[in-house]
């Protein structure tokens, strides 16, 4: 029986994908969840270049999520997310009320993953292993969006990605919001073809989740589901039974985050009451986005982009909703973040979930090449390039630090404190990073945390005659906007030094 649903391919456009099989007319035997044995899935690793190409990008990403992985020190926004998962289940929900813009669901599992240890790998471990599996993720959704080429090439691009990579071993929930939205991606997909009633309540339980996790997820929920009434449009009066479909994935939605909907909006009111002090606003945000998700590379960049465009191309030749599908969720999610940069911070890795249109189109373009250069290599060259062109990036990220290095800089500072002495975060925030590293128990120095002039007066008037340290990072142009704090530290501290990325400065006053 044919399947029935508004995103039904025609049969020619699904055999003209099959032309470069990999298998080379191998058959799986596993066609449903009955078909699995051991017996069968042997065969199918066995049998299967798709399937054998796949775990050696599952298990190539997993060590590139895994590899150092405590490097890093924790950061500013990563030891925010400590001083969070600290706390109890009801006191995370109640920091989520009150005005942290992120949602608990990634601090409530940081708060279990703290009971095996508190280091950085135990931190990042949930981040990185949901990139991981990520990648077998972007594969199905290649796979159900055009075939198992563009399956492959979408996972090979979110294995060998630096941009994936490096929010993969960020202890934020970036990586979260993006699984569970390709999650919600993939039984979209299936759900548009089907018409299945599960796969519409999974849609709706995993954008759920998403949005759970990150606030921003929203957009590409709402993205797809204005896509799905576009392509429904046209019959919409004939076709009621899948707006059914889609209303009972939004029932599902609404019901498992209605707290959440309530925080949201009162959040919302918050942020965009004044003006952003600090993100990238305007047409920057589109580019900076581009240029982060395809490598953090501008060269790269625009290589990407080409083919993204040239799979734009292809997607509409191959299926005009296809087409839609890959221009709809990219420019909405653009508009979007482009009026909210004006009211509040907007910042590229708050659209990580992009990186799933991004690379399906990417991917989409091999049909280009493969019209071209009609062989099987078509597809593993370009896998080929994805890697040839990550790796510089990647050997970069590697070698060096990429977060600001508060274990060197606190280890610094105990060695040149005395006891007595007096700390001074500035701006004060930045005592979570330093005392996750630097203890005033240990050293018997007295802390203190300032973001104005004023503050600074206070504390020097406090202190007396203690020699004094101000730990200063960036962050103080944006939470003291009129640069008195600066301006205090400048006439009256001398430059003592910095950590290793030249991020974190030390002053001294004695």
């Amino acid at each position: 029986m044919a399947k029935k649903g508004p995103g039904r391919e025609p049969k020619n456009i699904r055999d003209r994908g099959e032309e470069c099989d990999l298998d080379e007319g191998y058959k799986s035997p596993l066609g449903t969840f009955r078909d699995l044995s051991v017996a069968n899935i042997r065969s199918v690793v066995a049998g299967s270049r798709y399937i054998q190409a796949l775990i050696l990008l599952t298990l190539g990403g997993l060590f590139l999520r895994f590899y150092d992985l405590g490097f890093n020190s924790l950061w500013l926004d990563e030891a925010s997310t400590y001083t969070i998962s600290v706390k109890s289940f009801a006191d995370i929900w109640q920091v989520t009320a009150g005005g942290e813009f992120n949602p608990p669901l990634f601090y409530w599992v940081e708060h279990v993953m703290l009971m095996l240890g508190n280091n950085e790998v135990i931190l990042r471990f949930v981040p990185a292993l949901l990139g991981v599996l990520a990648i077998p993720l972007f594969y199905l959704i290649g796979k159900e969006f055009l075939d198992r080429n563009a399956g492959l090439i979408a996972a090979s691009a979110c294995a060998f990605s630096p941009f994936l990579i490096y929010y993969s071993q960020e202890a934020r929930a970036y990586m979260m919001m993006l699984f569970f939205v390709a999650l919600a991606t993939l039984f979209f997909l299936k759900a548009m073809k089907s018409g299945s009633l599960l796969h519409w309540v999974l849609f709706g339980l995993f954008s759920a989740l998403a949005f759970w996790s990150h606030f921003y997820a929203l957009v590409m929920i709402g993205a797809l589901v204005l896509f799905a009434l576009i392509e429904w449009a046209p019959r919409i009066r004939t076709e009621l039974g899948n707006l059914k479909m889609l209303v009972a994935a939004g029932v599902v939605f609404a019901i498992l985050t209605l707290p959440l909907i309530i925080v949201t909006l009162q959040l919302f009111v918050l942020r965009t009451s004044s003006a952003p002090t600090y993100g990238i606003q305007g047409l920057d945000i589109i580019f900076e986005t581009f240029v982060q998700v395809a490598g953090m590379n501008l060269y790269i960049a625009f290589l990407l982009v080409a083919f993204f465009v040239i799979g734009i191309i292809q997607a509409f030749r191959i299926e005009k909703g296809k087409g839609i599908f890959l221009v709809l969720i990219t420019v909405l999610t653009f508009v979007i973040s482009y009026v909210l940069s004006f009211k509040m911070p907007m910042l590229p890795r708050y659209l990580i979930f992009l990186s799933i249109v991004f690379f399906l189109g990417i991917a989409v373009s091999y049909r280009a090449i493969y019209s071209l250069w009609n062989t099987r290599a078509a597809v593993y060259g370009f896998i080929a390039v994805l890697l040839v062109i990550s790796a510089p990036v990647l050997a970069g990220y590697y070698s060096s630090y990429s977060k600001e290095d508060w274990r060197g800089f606190s280890a610094a500072l105990e060695q040149k404190v005395q006891p007595g002495d007096v700390v001074v975060s500035v701006p004060g925030y930045v005592d979570q990073p330093l005392d996750y590293y630097y203890s005033s128990v240990k050293t018997q120095t007295t802390e203190y945390g300032a973001t104005t002039a004023a503050d600074l007066d206070r504390i020097l008037a406090e202190s007396g005659n203690h020699t004094t340290y101000y730990v200063v990072t960036g962050d103080i142009s944006a939470a003291d906007t009129n640069g008195d704090a600066l301006q205090w530290l400048k006439n009256n501290t001398t430059y003592a030094g910095s950590d290793a990325t030249g991020e974190v400065y030390l002053f001294t006053r004695s």
